[in-house]
């Protein structure tokens, strides 16, 4: 079969590799696409990664080949696949911080997205592999996974109505991110640096939109539109170091700072006394459970949350999708199997 193999330092090459097998339990499913996610990028930009690596994980694709005792699922299945899966009996799972199960950590597809075919275990098909309904696009049903990320981070900050929420960040993520808080009932407000961005929220609902100008000059226009309060809960969804002082210069005492997003700094952090004499709450969101899976599939199917902004690309041009996403000219590319 073909798969896109990673190759040090920065190169994506289609190669030829052995198909997986099922030895147990488990199914191979038959890739229609794959969504390019902010995580490969920054292997890839970061040498995260041995080469021979197979990245991808917001895969949608047929089930071909199963043995399993899963009686939901069969050949010939249209379906969408969470790449880790819990083990929901550590103190991490009954503590609902799933993605530290060490299990969770451990599991995968094999070998990755970026290939014609993939082995999912039998642990994957009883928790994180979900049928698709006829009227979901392989595009929409391939933002399954960002879009349960997104949704886990909505939950765990507690967003509820009437709360003004600020995205830091409209990519793919801050835009979901958006649109998920809005089901939820808040006022939600969106910065980043392009225009098209700022439009693009607005058409997917975002209240309220703007640039960031500096943090002085864009947290004072903020906080102007909140009766000069603030938010109540900041979105990092933006890979820029900037985004640190403005999310704390926006923030209302008392409120929270989500952390969606990695920096290029390891040292950079938010001040101890900030944290303290305003009683402010930081809090990181990264991946999902199984149910947050299922629900974000949910919220795709009835049209709540909607991915228009994705841009296709054939296999053969995976290393196109990957310098136009580094070249901040598209938001999210969709790689077709």
């Amino acid at each position: 079969m073909k798969a896109a193999v990673y190759i040090q330092p920065d190169k994506i090459k289609l190669s030829e590799m052995a198909k997986p097998v099922i030895k147990d339990k488990g199914a191979i499913i038959k890739v229609n696409g794959c969504g390019l996610c902010g995580s490969d990028i920054v292997k890839i930009k970061h040498q995260l990664s041995s080469s021979g690596t197979v990245l991808g994980h917001e895969i949608v694709g047929k089930i071909v080949e199963i043995k399993s005792g899963n009686p939901d699922l069969k050949a010939g299945d249209r379906v969408v696949a969470g790449h880790h899966v819990p083990c929901f009996t550590c103190k991490y799972c009954l503590n609902e911080n799933y993605s530290m199960c060490r299990d969770f950590k451990e599991s995968n597809i094999v070998p990755g997205g970026f290939c014609e075919y993939l082995f999912v275990s039998e642990e994957h098909l009883n928790n994180t592999v979900f049928k698709i309904h006829d009227s979901i696009t392989d595009i929409q049903a391939s933002f399954t996974e960002p879009a349960a990320c997104c949704h886990r981070a909505v939950k765990r900050a507690n967003v509820k109505l009437g709360d003004n929420i600020l995205v830091i960040g409209l990519g793919s993520i801050g835009l979901l991110i958006g649109q998920i808080a809005k089901h939820f009932g808040a006022y939600v407000s969106g910065c980043d640096l392009l225009k098209e961005r700022l439009d693009i929220a607005l058409d997917l609902g975002f209240d309220n939109t703007f640039n960031s100008i500096g943090t002085a000059l864009t947290s004072a226009y903020y906080k102007s539109t909140t009766n000069e309060i603030g938010a109540d809960i900041v979105f990092m969804a933006s890979g820029s170091e900037s985004s640190l002082p403005l999310a704390l210069s926006c923030i209302r005492d008392g409120g929270t700072i989500v952390v969606f997003s990695s920096i290029a700094s390891d040292e950079s952090g938010f001040a101890n006394n900030q944290i303290y004499y305003r009683e402010l709450t930081v809090m990181g969101s990264y991946s999902p459970s199984p149910s947050d899976l299922s629900e974000s599939l949910d919220l795709i199917k009835r049209g709540i949350i909607k991915v228009d902004f994705a841009s296709v690309y054939n296999f053969d041009n995976i290393q196109g999708a990957i310098k136009d996403t580094l070249e901040n000219r598209i938001i999210k590319a969709y790689i077709k199997i």
